[in-house]
């Protein structure tokens, strides 16, 4: 079985994948509709994705939270995924290039290789379908709007629950930024964007991962050699 810590991070990625601040407001408040259109131009205009992130995620069982930092860099190649978290704190990596993932320790002086699709296998297969595609947000997700009217931060709240039980994703709050629904809606030229400014991820077993992003980049260009590892002389190899 695979390290429980990498299948969090993992379960995670849905929400990782999509967030940016929001700057401006439409003219009109939106309907679900048309939040929803943003959320799905913001993902398709996107080709590749550097960030810094903070994370913090609570541990249910523990009653206690967790904290995370560190580098995130993603690209959509072929129908796959392509991703690299360079974790400052805690001090590890992951690293995919859409077939393997190593899942590297430094401390411990090991590394942990799985194949793509094992790991995304079973209740996470979601999870890998929002990498590659945004998936069928309506036919797999019940959405509905926490509130119709903007959040302190003046973005729009979304409650998505899997309409087939789930044992990653209970349910996820996304919180829309207004600038993407008023990109989304405008008839000016299209520009690359990110439509969410915030999002928790909820499991089956009570934990929640709650995500904000920093230094936002995307489509610069990232090229195939961040996404592939070479485990440095001395370190264990795992396979699993």
């Amino acid at each position: 079985m695979i390290i429980p810590f990498i299948k969090k991070q993992l379960a995670a990625l849905v929400a990782l994948i999509m967030l940016t601040a929001s700057t401006a407001y439409p003219a009109e408040k939106p309907n679900l509709q048309e939040i929803l259109l943003a959320l799905k131009k913001g993902y398709a205009s996107m080709e590749d994705l550097h960030a810094d992130f903070s994370q913090r995620t609570y541990v249910g069982s523990l009653k206690r939270e967790e904290k995370g930092s560190g580098e995130l860099f993603l690209r959509k190649k072929g129908g796959a995924a392509q991703f690299r978290f360079n974790y400052v704190k805690p001090k590890q990596q992951i690293i995919s290039n859409g077939k393997t993932v190593w899942y590297y320790l430094p401390e411990n002086r090991q590394v942990i290789l799985t194949d793509t699709a094992k790991l995304f296998s079973g209740g996470n297969g979601m999870a890998l379908s929002y990498l590659t595609g945004l998936g069928s947000l309506e036919e797999d997700f019940d959405i509905k709007l926490i509130a119709d009217t903007p959040d302190k931060n003046g973005n729009f709240p979304l409650e998505l629950v899997p309409k087939k039980k789930n044992p990653a994703v209970a349910k996820l709050h996304l919180f829309i930024s207004n600038d993407a629904v008023a990109k989304a809606g405008g008839s000016g030229k299209e520009e690359a964007f990110f439509p969410i400014a915030a999002s928790i991820l909820f499991d089956q077993m009570g934990n929640r991962t709650t995500i904000e992003y920093s230094k936002i980049r995307i489509n610069t260009g990232l090229g195939s050699e961040r996404f592939s590892f070479k485990p440095p002389a001395g370190v264990e190899v795992i396979k699993q």
